[in-house]
């Protein structure tokens, strides 16, 4: 056995919705359900026990006008943990932020590469800004420079219009996202508006971010296909200030921004009835603080999506999405711990009691 302590978390183990155990122990930072033979140097933590939270949409390494330093960085993964996101969904972040994989004190990280936008239709410093002609190539690199995800921006505001207007035509979509499944990538996108969301759910995206403009004969597209969306409804609480603050130039854009705002919750709610995929994200990064996934679950219940299922877009389906492992017998020991039931109140996701990364109390 190792000299590292064993640490022996008891009281309910949340390792499914329904799936509850008393104990589980935590040997070289891996998950055990049988009590370590000889075990001598044991550390107790007590409550009720979640796998790592998940967010799904997040920026770590990003700042209002781009990338940030390595400092300001850690200190963005640092309050995702101390919230208890332990997995992370990098939706997009011009910083190389491959050196927090080497540091078991933070979160880990499933990257998307740079997003990708058109020259002058997306904030400035955040995303390589190309041609459609040039979409198929620069989607092909940012696969090989992620970690199995892509980031388009799918519509932005275009000045010439005086509103939100799709970014890319059909066959340039069509060409990207068949190249990126080629390399094993998926394909997530920006998308406030309606306009765009036809033609990237047709030319095969994965998941859309946002997805405000979802309408309901859009929505059976999307379950037919099984598009995910992850809402990020923090980020959509914003959406008011922003309609005010470009209303004399943009009025069109301010009034559908609003619009958009108005009927969040219905539209999130109308596409988890039509069994779209559903997951947390709070878009940290950029204006955004992190540390906010607390607040982006009970958006979700607000929105009238069940609080067991809430937590299950942040927990164990999140995971499963993502191809990562849960609290099951061997894995990486990535868990928090609150002193009640978050099934029955999703708030307590706001008072973490321990965090466990890698094994280790972090927090």
């Amino acid at each position: 056995m190792s000299d590292r302590a064993v640490l022996h978390v008891k009281g309910r183990i949340l390792v499914g919705p329904e799936e509850v155990r008393d104990d589980l122990w935590i040997v070289d930072g891996r998950i055990s359900y049988d009590r370590p033979a000889g075990a001598r140097d044991i550390r107790t933590v007590v409550g009720w026990a979640l796998p790592g939270l998940v967010d799904a949409h997040c920026h770590v390494g990003l700042g209002p006008h781009g990338p940030v330093t390595e400092d300001v960085a850690e200190k963005q993964a640092l309050a995702d943990r101390e919230a208890g996101t332990l997995l992370i969904r990098d939706a997009g972040s011009p910083s190389d932020t491959r050196w927090i994989d080497d540091r078991e004190d933070l979160p880990k990280i499933i990257r998307a590469g740079r997003h990708i936008a058109r020259p002058r239709r997306y904030i400035r410093g955040y995303a390589h800004e190309i041609e459609p002609a040039d979409l198929a190539a620069y989607v092909a690199q940012e696969a090989r420079r992620g970690d199995g995800w892509v980031k388009l921006v799918g519509d932005w505001i275009d000045r010439e219009v005086g509103d939100l207007a799709p970014l890319w035509p059909r066959d340039a979509l069509e060409a990207a996202i068949a190249e990126a499944h080629r390399l094993g990538a998926r394909v997530t996108a920006h998308c406030f508006s309606a306009d765009s969301l036809p033609d990237l759910v047709g030319a095969g995206i994965d998941c859309v971010e946002h997805a405000t403009g979802l309408t309901e004969e859009l929505i059976p597209l999307f379950a037919e296909r099984g598009v995910a969306i992850v809402p990020t409804l923090v980020n959509i609480a914003t959406f008011p200030q922003l309609a005010a603050g470009g209303e004399g130039k943009f009025p069109r854009w301010s009034a559908h921004i609003r619009r958009l705002h108005e009927r969040r919750y219905d539209t999130v709610r109308s596409a988890y009835d039509a069994g779209l995929p559903v997951y947390v994200g709070t878009d940290a990064g950029g204006t955004l603080p992190h540390g906010m996934v607390a607040a982006e679950v009970a958006e979700l219940v607000t929105a009238g999506i069940p609080p067991v299922e809430a937590l299950a877009a942040t927990t164990w389906k999140a995971r499963t999405w993502l191809g990562r492992p849960g609290l099951e017998e061997g894995a990486v020991a990535d868990l928090v711990v609150y002193a009640s039931d978050p099934r029955a109140d999703v708030r307590v996701l706001a008072d973490p009691q321990r965090v466990v990364l890698n094994g280790r109390v972090a927090a």
